[in-house]
């Protein structure tokens, strides 16, 4: 097939972007109504934890499946089916009757959701074949995210206000709809020459790490630490981990070729992608029940105090893709560690809810700092890789990302709920910083994590650790009895 023409490749961007629209401004969009959920569901914040990360759960549990099925059947094709699955998810989510019913029609979104992002991302990276252009395609690709962090709160908001909260899913039908069109008409159907082979124990074991950890997590707080059902779910955790460790080299094609991870960068990305993504759902998770439930704000009024960290994240994610496909990642993810650990600390040192110039400076440098962190991660994890295997390596960069946007909101959530167990309604406005306390420590360790990491990952030691991995990766691999036991 010859390559697309500039003007083609420009097309096929803006529909991926699309799919990563949809999904981004669905999370952006629910953490605004989260406190119109939890009166109308009269629910825990547990329960409002759970909205979020059964969708980000099952996101992170079927991304690599998704990746590496487009990889073998058709990437336009398993586009295709999650926008339809994703679409219907959305209008059932807008009919849900309870808070449990949300949660299960959340799913069924997140179904159609893996099949968007890490597909897309491999189709991104087979059409821009030159370097430096798909760095800058990645920049737009982060941008996205600024789009839909500018207007998930605010036209959110509206909504809520003006309709009510089940009014925010549908946003997400008529963009499904005009994406799915444009796939059809205009997306080239491809696949990887050597198709990988399906792992359904790997995918098993997946499944069972992340639901085990995230509900311990999530519900260790009202159960207790120590309580026998906490207690199972965490060896249920490590048993996974342990049977993925054990199992998966044991296969020429695994789910998870854990051979990616002698990449010093790929390893690095994955690491930074969880650290940034956490900080990221925990920042949200936070500020949008401080600001409505306890500084009293609307839903619309909380959606423009978050305005300023919106749009520093739309205006740096291109310039951090034009930095990385002129500089490399280093700079970018020096700029992204500082800014976004400094926010951290503004909140956990000074108190910066209690003062709205500070408020607003701590949105500022999270903002800027998540606006340079995601066009590193993905153009790190997918630079070096065979073009065989994109899906599976962008599938494994946004599973990180959703990973840590699972732990972020079960860590975050939890820390939370322990601080202000016990605490009254009407104190709830001024206990809220103290309790909040612990999880801002946590959000200021996620940005130097990202720092050092960037800065440990991105030199030339690590440049060649990727060449040595792809060499690898491209090597025949002989049968082994976990095959042949398949």
């Amino acid at each position: 097939m010859s390559e697309p023409t500039h003007r083609r490749r420009m097309l096929i961007l803006a529909i991926c972007c699309l799919s990563l629209l949809i999904v981004s401004l669905d999370n952006t969009v629910l953490n605004v109504a989260l406190p119109s959920l939890q009166k109308d569901f009269h629910a825990e914040v547990s329960g409002l934890q759970w909205t979020i990360d059964a969708y980000t759960l099952v996101l992170a549990s079927l991304l690599m499946l998704s990746g590496s099925t487009a990889d073998r059947i058709g990437r336009r094709k398993v586009f295709q089916t999650g926008l339809v699955l994703f679409t219907i998810g959305s209008l059932l989510c807008s009919l849900a009757p309870g808070l449990t019913s949300l949660v299960i029609f959340r799913m069924v979104q997140a179904v159609g959701g893996s099949m968007l992002n890490p597909v897309a991302m491999s189709i991104i990276t087979n059409t821009f074949t030159d370097a430096r252009e798909r760095a800058r395609a990645i920049g737009v690709w982060g941008a996205v995210v600024g789009i839909s962090m500018a207007m998930g709160p605010i036209v959110g908001g509206a909504l809520v206000e003006s309709v009510g909260w089940r009014s925010i899913f549908w946003l997400n039908l008529p963009v499904g709809l005009i994406a799915l069109f444009l796939t059809w008409r205009f997306i080239p159907e491809s696949r990887a020459p050597k198709p990988r082979r399906p792992d359904p124990v790997g995918q098993l074991l997946v499944i069972a790490l992340l639901g085990s950890l995230t509900y311990a997590i999530i519900e260790a707080p009202s159960a207790g630490w120590n309580s026998p059902k906490i207690l199972v779910f965490a060896a249920l955790a490590i048993a996974s981990l342990a049977g993925l460790l054990v199992y998966e080299p044991r296969r020429a094609e695994p789910l998870i070729d854990l051979r990616f991870f002698r990449s010093a960068p790929f390893s690095g990305a994955t690491v930074i992608a969880v650290s940034a993504f956490s900080a990221l759902s925990g920042f949200l998770f936070l500020n949008t029940l401080y600001l409505q439930n306890a500084r009293g704000l609307s839903a619309l009024n909380a959606g423009l105090y978050m305005l300023p960290m919106a749009a520093l994240t739309f205006v740096c994610a291109p310039i951090s893709g034009r930095l990385v496909g002129n500089r490399g990642p280093r700079l970018s993810l020096l700029i992204a560690g500082v800014a976004m650990a400094s926010s951290g600390l503004l909140f956990a040192l000074f108190d910066a809810e209690r003062t709205t110039a500070l408020l607003f400076t701590g949105y500022v440098l999270f903002g800027l700092g998540f606006g340079m962190v995601n066009a590193p991660i993905t153009n790190t994890a997918v630079s070096g890789m065979p073009r065989s295997q994109a899906g599976v390596a962008a599938a494994v960069a946004s599973t990180s990302r959703q990973i840590g946007q699972t732990l972020g909101v079960a860590v975050i959530g939890a820390v939370l709920a322990g601080g202000m167990a016990g605490v009254s309604a009407g104190a709830y406005a001024g206990h809220f910083p103290d309790a909040a306390r612990p999880a801002w420590w946590i959000i200021a360790g996620c940005g130097l994590s990202v720092l050092f990491l960037g800065l440990a990952t991105s030199g030339k030691w690590a440049q060649e650790s990727a060449r040595r991995t792809a060499r690898r990766l491209e090597a025949p691999v002989a049968q082994t009895p976990a095959d042949a036991n398949a």
